[in-house]
């Protein structure tokens, strides 16, 4: 019997770099019962032996960065550039930050009594690891999405289910490497290979405690569904169609090279990419000059030649997407005003030109939808409020940007964007910063990873409440209940919130005499 298998091919040639056997819903079952007996035990451990696993992954990261960025490009598309400085750098860095900080964000946190009236109860907050949670990883970014949750996961106590999407097997082989190297308990963590449209199914029948998902919203609407059934809590990253506001004050010269970086890097294939920019009227011309100037000297084509800048799109279908945003565009009165000229790689490859469109409107899908591909809309707007509402006027809310020499400014604007994250003069760079959560408004997503918001994703609070007083027989609300108890607890309210001190004073006499039933054994 021939065992199905998925070919990966290299997006910039077409050649094939790898075939991997695909898997079915009993491998995910088999995966999910291993590692929920191993992590019984990994759970036990002190956070300082779970990061000494985590540190073996970050120091073959380190040592292994180059071959795992050429593994990235080639079956992603995208430079060795973007693959080493926005993928294998950052995973090494969270490995790092999440192996020392995991301790300290998870840690035990003692409340404070709310009321006098039960300074007796003392408080706190344990987080406790879901058991085994479940991963469903995106295509493009391969790599570094997928390790951040699952270092996340792993120090947090649980056990990881990995499913990578079917257009990075050989990155995830490679991923398969780091993880072999921290020396974990064998089938605490597990990648496993499906079909996409079988993946939510099968791990959410085979019992894992949470699922994390990134990917389209329509994807994740129907996993949510699904998981709704269980009462399984999800956490979901799905997308976004970012904003990037220019005010008359920018630093224009940044502003491009910020624009140019986070419009085309990856190929544009970035949820948190800017793909709507806002420039006030007083520097639109300025900009949009330097923003044509620079895109038109842009490299791209086949990522693997270090002269390249902007790589291959990493999959046909998406080029297609791409390629109706923009036809709509031009149909609805946009205009082609810049497109990258220079072109290194083959005829085979899935390329697309980074491009500039003016003259947009909101009628169009790219300036609706996320295009997710090296295109830039840009509109002129008559002040930094119309900006604001233009760029807030989308289902979608992951990341916006703010370009000012006035901080003070751009952090009042930045109150007013509905994003989960929002940079000012930079864009698409927070996601390597483990310390920062990530995470959408609106239809991008719920929950949050990264950060210590992302560490306590990953657990659940248990909370248990103390009493200190060991002379104490009953609460005063328990039976026997009579109208003397009743009147005394009637004095509750007043001692508390009483107007005026005799007010109190009245309150408390009454109560004190119920109180002194606490200690009676009857």
């Amino acid at each position: 019997m021939t065992v199905p298998e998925t070919v990966s091919r290299n997006p910039a040639t077409g050649e094939i770099i790898g075939r991997t056997p695909v898997q079915g819903a009993d491998d995910v079952v088999r995966a999910v019962e291993s590692a929920r007996q191993a992590q019984k035990g990994w759970a036990a451990l002190d956070f300082r032996e779970r990061r000494n696993h985590v540190t073996r992954v970050r120091d073959f990261i380190t040592a292994h960065a180059d071959s795992i960025a050429k593994t990235i490009s080639r079956e992603n598309g995208k430079t060795r550039m973007d693959a080493l400085t926005t993928e294998v750098i950052p995973a090494a860095m969270a490995a790092d930050y999440y192996g020392r900080t995991a301790r300290h964000a998870l840690r035990r946190r003692r409340l404070s009594p709310g009321s006098i009236l039960f300074m007796n109860k003392r408080s706190y907050i344990d987080r406790v690891p879901f058991g085994v949670v479940g991963i469903i990883s995106p295509w493009n970014y391969p790599f570094s999405i997928p390790f951040h949750e699952i270092i996340m996961g792993l120090m947090a106590g649980n056990g990881v289910i990995l499913k990578m999407a079917t257009q990075a097997q050989e990155v995830g082989k490679a991923l398969e490497e780091c993880m072999a190297a921290g020396g974990f308990p064998e089938g605490l963590f597990a990648q496993l290979h499906l079909p996409g449209e079988r993946a939510g199914d099968a791990f959410i029948n085979a019992g894992i405690d949470k699922l994390f998902f990134t990917g389209s919203v329509e994807v994740g609407k129907t996993l949510m569904g699904k998981a709704a059934a269980r009462l399984l809590p999800v956490s979901l990253e799905l997308g976004g169609n970012d904003p990037m506001i220019v005010c008359n004050d920018a630093n224009l010269l940044r502003a491009v090279g910020g624009a140019l970086w986070a419009g085309f890097s990856n190929a544009g294939q970035s949820c948190g990419g800017v793909e709507r920019i806002y420039v006030e009227k007083g520097v639109y011309e300025d900009f949009v000059r330097l923003l044509r100037a620079r895109v038109e000297q842009l490299t791209y084509g086949d990522g693997s030649d270090p002269s390249v800048q902007v790589g291959a799109m990493t999959t046909a279908k998406q080029v297609r997407t791409v390629t109706e945003h923009v036809d709509d565009a031009l149909e609805k009165g946009g205009v082609i005003t810049a497109t990258a000229q220079r072109f290194v790689g083959s005829a085979k490859g899935q390329f697309f030109p980074p491009m500039v469109i003016e003259r947009v409107n909101e009628t169009m899908v790219t300036m609706q939808r996320e295009t997710f591909g090296p295109v830039v809309a840009v509109q002129c707007v008559a002040d930094l409020d119309e900006a604001v509402t233009r760029a807030n006027d989308s289902f979608l809310g992951l990341t916006a940007s703010v370009w000012t020499r006035n901080r003070r400014k751009a952090h009042r604007i930045a109150a007013r964007l509905e994003a989960g994250t929002v940079t000012v003069n930079d864009h698409l760079m927070s996601h390597g910063l483990a310390e920062t959560p990530w995470g959408g408004f609106k239809q991008s997503g719920i929950g949050r990873t990264h950060g210590c918001l992302g560490l306590e994703e990953m657990t659940q609070p248990r909370v248990v409440v103390d009493d200190i007083l060991p002379a104490v027989q009953k609460n005063m609300w328990w039976y026997p209940h009579s109208k003397k108890v009743y009147d005394g607890l009637l004095g509750v309210l007043p001692l508390l919130y009483g107007r005026g001190i005799a007010q109190r004073l009245r309150g408390g006499a009454r109560v004190l005499g119920t109180f002194a039933r606490t200690f009676q054994k009857d």
